[in-house]
Parts: structure tokens; sequence; C-alpha cells
């Protein structure tokens, strides 16, 4: 699964989920100064050019934000590399894909790497169809450096902790954020990607360090101080649009969330 994004030139804090995948982050214009850490750990620092690619196979989710040059466009392109195929691959090399791992690699440069990406995105967004055949060759070839160039071998099989793959963490997380205004679904999730609700909420958990529910609660809280913070909207009004039945619900929410009041935050 391939994507680009268009991201906004400062960010102060932004969940980067734990996926089955190999996730590769390419910056495709703009520079930025980006910063990483675990949930609780401290900030590490690097400098992030067009060109420059990150790299991560985290078992667990972890926090980016980043300061991006003013008077450039920072966009981006997120590549998922799904496992059949990175084991294949592995195979054909004669390694053992239960014992690889990628190497953590954040703000290099790679000019083998920045050609198949700018193969793949001239392919992806050409105006006819793409070919499936030139697209699936591109990301062979990538797959074949990636393991040759940034794979470590573990001594032993590591067992990961279940996670979503890629696409169904995007069916969940778009629903959701969808549906802000409405109840809180969790069988409805679970049955959208195909899974029990146990098997979701665990899966989920592993892959955003949080549940569900948690989640879209942030969600609408997010959503709600947008709202406080860029329209006079009333604050009922606003409860109600998120999906509060009443003001003191949602102040209470609310509160629970920033440590403030709905009224006290819009005056900051």
């Amino acid at each position: 699964m391939m994507r680009i994004f268009r991201r906004p030139q400062h960010e102060d804090e932004e969940l980067v989920p734990a996926v089955a995948e190999h996730f590769l982050v390419r910056i495709i214009s703009g520079e930025a100064q980006v910063e990483e850490r675990e949930l609780t750990g401290e900030w590490t620092k690097s400098e992030a050019g067009s060109g420059s690619f990150f790299l991560t196979q985290t078992d667990a989710p972890y926090l980016m934000r980043w300061q991006a040059d003013p008077d450039r466009p920072f966009e981006v392109l997120h590549l998922y590399l799904g496992p059949t195929m990175v084991n294949r691959v592995a195979r054909s090399l004669g390694l053992n894909p239960s014992r690889l791992s990628m190497r953590e690699i954040s703000g290099v440069q790679d000019a083998f790497i920045s050609g198949v990406l700018t193969g793949l995105t001239a392919e992806i967004q050409t105006t006819h169809s793409a070919s499936s055949l030139f697209v699936n060759g591109l990301l062979e070839s990538l797959t074949v450096h990636l393991l040759r160039h940034y794979a470590q071998t573990q001594p032993s099989p590591t067992p990961r902790p279940a996670q979503l793959p890629a696409w169904k963490l995007r069916k969940a997380l778009d629903h959701m954020e969808a549906h802000l205004a409405e109840p809180f679904d969790l069988d409805f999730l679970a049955g959208l990607c195909g899974m029990s609700r146990f098997h979701f909420s665990r899966s989920f958990h592993n892959t955003m360090g949080q549940s569900p529910s948690r989640w879209f609660i942030r969600r609408r809280v997010d959503h709600a101080k947008d709202l406080l913070s860029q329209t006079n909207r009333s604050i009922i009004e606003i409860a109600l649009t998120r999906g509060y039945e009443s003001a003191s619900h949602f102040a209470q929410m609310f509160r629970r969330e920033t440590g403030i009041s709905p009224r006290d935050y819009r005056k900051l």
C-alpha cells in the first residue's frame, strides 16, 4: 500500500502505529527537523530533506514531531511492504525470513531507493492505467535492496505481538473518523476487519498503544478543540455535533482528556 500526503509545516505530536508490515517513509519535497521517541522515552532528533527516507518495523507505536521549512510544501510518501512479498524475496536470497528484521533508519539518503520510489510515484500517478507488472517489479527490486543493505539477522526467531495490517488499520481509523458524532461500535469495527471483538481490540491496542474506544474518544475531543478555537459555535452546539448528549457530559469528557474545561480552553 502506497499513499502520498501533504503534511502541515509544524506538528507537536503524531502517533505512528506499530503495524505488521515494513513501513517506509520518503520525503518528496520540503525539509524538516524531525524528532522521534517511544511513548515513554526521550526525543531523538534528525534532519530530513527531500529524498531522505525513514524505515521502521517496530513492535510498538511511537511518537513523532517536526518543524518543516515554511517556504516549501512538506510532502511525504508512505509505503507498506507486505510480509508475503518480503518473505518470498528473502527466501530467494537464501535468507530465513523468521530471523530477519529491518534496522531502524531515520533521515538517510539512498540514491537507489530514491530512484525506485520516484519511478513508483510516477507510474501510480500516470494518466493511463498503471502497469501491475512494472509496479511489482519495482517493489521487488526495492525489497531486495532493503534486505541486502538494511536487514539484520536475529539469533533466533522473535515472535511479534498481534498487530493490524495497514489496510485493516486504515479501514478502522477512516470509519471512526467519519462517524465521530455517532456512538462507538466495537462490533461493527471488528466485522469491518473480519475479526472477532477480542482479536480486533488486542491487535488495535498493540498497533496504536491504546484501545479503539480510547482512540475514538481522543479524536472526538481533538475535533472539539478545533471547533472551540476556530469557530464561535456555542459549547452545547459543539457537544451535540460531536455525539455528546449534553454540555455537562461533554465538559466532563473534555476535562478528563485535557485537564481543563471547554470554556477555559476557548479562552487560551
